[in-house]
């Protein structure tokens, strides 16, 4: 038994020495799983015949089978021949507004907060704020609205709302004082701009991330603090990737020069190959997972296809474009970049929590294995956030944000796209009521239709 477990043992009987004092309704017991901790690295990852004792929204014990008794009252999943594993983290994502917006149904929001869920992602960085969203995320915190952990950047810090240092600063020190998580950069930004609001967030000590603009860079953006570079746009205009072949040099000297100031990336792959046109149109629109969008946001991304209106678009060089950032992005991962797991949803054809699906094929034709994906969106997410809270892990103290699968995650990735249970801050989602509610989403939408 490696240290690490044995003080896991250790913790647990502390724990259990007090558990008879603990009300009932606090105890969920997963039973003789077969577990993937995310806690160590090695030639075998998964623990068989697990239990895992959560207490409340926190993972109180875990211990092979018959170690410890179950708590008198205790709620308990049988996980014979199952695989649990931490819940996944969506790193650049997005909420809907509290109200709707032209025309889309009011309950969007939570539709799009259970969609999450569904997916298996239990926390959320959202990256781009709107009013009142700050509310939304101290309420599903008190459990009084259902949704993944939220950590958001505010409003838009672009060349629109930022025109001078004394501004940038200005708004640095707002974002920080409302209460928002980190500052969202997009383009438009001057480099003079952006210093200030760079060096205001490193005194004030509150993140910056997102886009690089074009004025700045990749390598100011990285050298000024931007805590993780989000869709690789600001490596292909450092060497022109956007219409010609790349060499392994350029982009593994790109590599290493983040790896040096450790800065993470958030590839964000599927969505960026639809937004450039690389992907196969068909494709999207036979994406079974549209029917849980509404009918106008659906629609709005049909007409994206037949009119590109993004000033991405690469068009006749787009599969030459697609090709350097896989490629970028396999040599970020053999260099020791440290990779994010995120898909930008909800945007064209992505669809939040189930989007995925979409992204994780991408990672793995870039030469990640399922480790590794799994990793870019629990471990690494925790340590990211390791100053809010402790998750990412299936140990002692960790938030209880945990996914139950059918099958090896390490052999079939795919699992991960329907888990059996779904367990977020303590809070349990069975497959049953997961598919339930979906389906109230897809008749809600179908009815919008007619």
């Amino acid at each position: 038994m490696t240290i690490l477990r044995i003080g896991m043992v250790i913790a647990a009987l502390a724990v259990f020495s007090n558990a008879s004092a603990q009300t009932e309704s606090e105890w969920t017991v997963f039973e003789n799983v077969n577990l993937l901790t995310m806690a160590e690295r090695s030639d075998r990852p998964i623990r068989r015949n697990q239990t895992v004792f959560v207490q409340g929204d926190r993972i109180a014990a875990v211990a092979p089978a018959g170690i410890l008794s179950i708590p008198q009252g205790a709620r308990r999943i049988d996980g014979t021949g199952k695989y649990l594993l931490p819940g996944l983290a969506e790193m650049h994502g997005h909420v809907p507004p509290l109200q709707s917006f032209q025309g889309v149904p009011d309950r969007y929001l939570d539709d799009a907060l259970f969609l999450y869920i569904a997916g298996g992602v239990t926390t959320v960085r959202g990256m781009l704020g709107h009013p009142h969203q700050l509310q939304l995320k101290q309420d599903i915190a008190d459990g009084t609205r259902v949704g993944p952990t939220l950590y958001l950047a505010g409003p838009s810090f672009n060349g629109n709302t930022v025109t001078s240092p004394l501004q940038a600063r200005e708004r640095v020190r707002e974002h920080k004082q409302e209460g928002w998580d980190l500052l969202k950069i997009h383009p438009g930004l001057t480099l003079r701009n952006y210093e200030a609001l760079a060096e205001e967030a490193r005194t004030l000590g509150i993140d910056f991330a997102g886009h690089v603009p074009e004025d700045v860079g990749i390598r100011h953006a990285i050298i000024l603090g931007s805590r993780t570079i989000d869709h690789l746009d600001g490596y292909m205009a450092e060497v022109n990737g956007f219409e010609a072949e790349v060499s392994d040099d350029a982009l593994r000297e790109l590599a290493q020069f983040t790896r040096a100031h450790q800065v993470g990336v958030v590839p964000t792959m599927a969505l960026w190959e639809t937004i450039i046109g690389a992907a196969d149109k068909d494709a999207l629109l036979s994406f079974e997972e549209l029917k849980y969008v509404p009918t106008q946001v659906r629609q709005g991304w049909k007409n994206f296809l037949a009119e590109p209106r993004s000033q991405y678009y690469t068009g006749d060089t787009a599969r030459i474009h697609a090709e350097n950032r896989r490629r970028l992005l396999a040599i970020m991962h053999e260099e020791g970049v440290e990779i994010l797991l995120g898909t930008d949803a909800p945007q064209l054809f992505s669809v939040p929590g189930l989007s995925m699906r979409r992204e994780i094929p991408h990672m793995l034709a870039a030469g990640m294995s399922p480790y590794d994906v799994i990793y870019s969106g629990t471990v690494a997410v925790g340590r990211y956030f390791q100053e809010e809270d402790n998750f990412g892990q299936v140990i002692p103290d960790q938030r209880a944000d945990l996914l139950l699968v059918s099958d090896n995650p390490l052999t079939n990735i795919e699992t991960l796209y329907t888990p059996e249970w779904v367990m977020v801050r303590g809070e349990l989602w069975s497959r049953a009521q997961i598919d339930e509610k979906l389906a109230e989403i897809e008749r809600a939408y179908q009815e919008e239709q007619e």
